[in-house]
């Protein structure tokens, strides 16, 4: 029997960053301290983000922060979008928490121990006896994955209720003390969201949404592309100016392969849903995969209005197309450290 996708809910956090306020602070900051900046502040107005969300105000920024002070928010503001996702995700669905029987919490971007859906429990209403499964690690291919773990907890208990969530709060990360061109292009790039979905073995009360075959592909000597370095003062984002040219040579076979495991080929599908990481990148993935230019348009309307959130970014995508009743057979995609690719089919009934 296969699994269903029976909810999907977005949030993001109070604070709406303009690109071009973005721009200006971080001129005002980096600017004087960064010889390359100048150069590199082009691609404010490239990048295809006009604005993003964050946990913290722009008044945030102007200071350095430490370890402690980015995770303080991380937690206390990260507590409250996953409650708020979480009861929208519910809502939708028509469940009460307590109805929940297993939840699958995704998030790199901060340390929560106990993690989010603990500290939420008794806010929410979650029974003592809910399975619970963190995943950190994933970075942007968290989305994805994440779906692929409840997909599959679903299968394991037939009849449960799995809850995931996804949250992440990347712009915690800006960095005034590194001046590396990754940390420039995170600030050019990075937005703050979570998503939150209800995945079981029978049909939900909305769209029929029906999840295939997953799988994942991780390339060898690939670990220097995407991810944290850590040390005091925080995290310090790993993103290597290969990315999009990595996905142009290497994701078509990726994606081919995904394609087999799942029983389909690519010209049975409605549509791709993947992770928007940036502008080059959608681009690159379109002449990959031999798209029409400009056919991964919801990934370009997220990336516009978001930025990259990482992990949850995928799923903004997905509700986008929800949204515009966008149905068919379709192929969900992310790239994440690792390097890895990770798939998964769904098919949204018209």
């Amino acid at each position: 029997m296969p699994e269903f996708l029976n909810a999907l809910a977005t949030a993001t956090p109070p604070y709406e960053l303009p690109q071009d306020l973005v721009e200006r602070n971080a001129r005002r900051i980096l600017g004087p301290r960064f010889a390359q900046f100048e150069r590199m502040a082009a691609s404010f107005k490239t990048s295809g983000v006009e604005k993003r969300y964050s946990f913290a105000p722009i008044e945030w920024f102007d200071t350095p922060k430490n370890w402690q002070d980015r995770n303080s928010v991380y937690l206390l503001e990260g507590e409250k979008l996953f409650e708020t996702v979480v009861t929208k995700a519910l809502a939708k669905a028509e469940l009460l928490a307590r109805e929940v029987d297993i939840v699958v919490t995704v998030s790199s971007t901060g340390i929560a121990t106990p993690t989010f859906e603990a500290l939420s429990a008794a806010k929410l209403g979650f029974r003592e006896d809910i399975q619970r499964i963190p995943v950190f690690g994933l970075g942007c291919a968290g989305g994805v994955t994440g779906l692929r773990i409840a997909q599959q907890m679903a299968r394991a208990n037939p009849g449960d209720k799995v809850l995931l969530v996804v949250l992440e709060a990347c712009t915690l990360s800006f960095r005034s003390d590194r001046l590396s061109k990754a940390d420039i292009v995170a600030t050019i790039l990075f937005g703050d969201g979570a998503a939150a979905a209800v995945i079981s073995s029978k049909p939900g009360n909305t769209n029929e949404i029906t999840m295939g075959t997953g799988s994942e592909h991780m390339w060898p000597d690939t670990l220097n592309i995407m991810g944290w370095d850590v040390d005091e003062s925080g995290l310090g984002v790993i993103f290597d100016r290969s990315i999009p040219a990595f996905a142009l040579e290497h994701m078509k076979s990726a994606t081919d392969h995904a394609l087999k495991t799942a029983g389909l080929n690519q010209n049975e599908l409605s549509r791709f849903v993947f992770h928007p990481g940036g502008a080059k990148v959608v681009e690159a993935l379109e002449e990959a995969l031999e798209l029409q230019t400009g056919a991964l348009d919801s990934e370009r309307t997220v990336l516009r209005d978001y930025g990259n959130m990482s992990a949850p970014t995928a799923l903004f995508v997905l509700q986008d197309m929800l949204e515009n009743k966008r149905n068919g057979s379709m192929m969900m995609g992310a790239l994440g450290p690792g390097f890895t690719a990770s798939f998964l089919p769904l098919d949204i009934a018209a």
